[in-house]
Parts: C-alpha cells; structure tokens; sequence
C-alpha cells in the first residue's frame, strides 16, 4: 500500500497539534523540529505563532464539526447524538483538547464560532436531560465539563494504546450516564 506523504504545511499542522495539545506553551521550534522542517520554513508557512494558531483552531473546528455532523445525521434522540458526537470526536480528540487549551477566541470570527458551538452542546446536554440522560440536578455547565474532559481522557488512552477508540469512547460515554460504578449501586 503506498503512503501518501504530507505537504509540508500538512506536516506542520499535524506537528503542531501533537506538540501543542501536549504543551500549549511549546515554541514554534519545537513545532517546526516535530515537523522536520527549519523554522523559516515554518514561517513561509505560517507569519507567527498567532497565525498558526487561528490556522490550527479553524482546521481543528472544521474537522470537528465535519465529524460530529456526519455522526450525528440520523440519530434517534438528543441522547443518541451526543453519543455519537462523543464517539466521533475521541479519534480528533487532540483537536478538542487544542481547542480547549488555546485562546484564539479574540479573534472575533473564532469566538463567535466557539460560542456557537458551546451553545450547541449546552442544547444537546439540556434536551438529552429531558430525555432522561442526565439527572436533572447536575448542572449543563458540569455536564459539558464533564463530556470535554472524557473525550480527553479517552484520546489519551488511545494514544497511549491501552484501548482502542471505540472502548475509549464506550467508556467514556458509560462514564458520562452511570459514572464508573456501571450504573448499579
């Protein structure tokens, strides 16, 4: 089977991400170097760290929303979408968690479209709530906490090959409705 070999501004990216979502304070050589690229040939690229990141922070809202709109297409219930959107996030889970760690939301296009998004997954919490996911005394902002930070431990786990995706994202979905005890008590 023949490798497709990435651009270098397609290996700069993936750099980027792997080296950011383990340190956000991490230097444009350490990015360039995981890329094995100079820096100047970064920054033919890639002006600065702040264009790097808005470039990333829309790739990795991009591919989110690419993912999370195609799990989600047919789903029966509030609940089944939320998850499927979790399933479908684990294996970009680095992009979320980039996300998360990054502040390109002063960039007033980027906070708008994370602010979206955030309303979005407060809907889906509140509406999976009425159907009887979530107990109706746990607070949507606890509850989206609680959803971001599984879908990061379950890349971490992948990433580190103790599981797979989907057990990750079994696990972290069980995780999310029955806590760790499986449901019983």
């Amino acid at each position: 089977m023949k490798q497709e070999r990435l651009t270098t501004q397609d290996a700069i990216i993936e750099a980027a991400f792997d080296v950011f979502s383990r340190d956000p304070s991490a230097s444009l050589s350490e990015v360039a170097t995981k890329a094995g690229v100079g820096r100047a040939t970064l920054h033919r690229h890639f002006t600065g760290r702040d264009d790097l990141i808005i470039a990333l922070t829309r790739i990795a809202m991009d591919e989110l929303d690419t993912a999370v709109q195609g799990a989600v297409k047919d789903a029966p219930s509030w609940t089944a979408a939320l998850e499927r959107s979790l399933h479908a996030v684990v294996p970009l889970a680095n992009r979320n968690w980039f996300l998360s760690q990054e502040r390109a939301d002063q960039n007033p296009e980027i906070a708008a479209a994370l602010a979206a998004e955030r309303a979005e997954l407060t809907e889906a919490i509140d509406q999976a709530r009425k159907e009887g996911a979530f107990a109706p005394d746990a607070p949507t902002p606890w509850i989206a906490a609680a959803y971001d930070s599984l879908i990061y431990a379950a890349w971490e786990t992948v990433r580190r090959g103790e599981l797979t995706s989907k057990q990750a994202a079994d696990l972290a979905w069980r995780t999310l409705t029955q806590g760790l005890t499986g449901g019983t008590q």
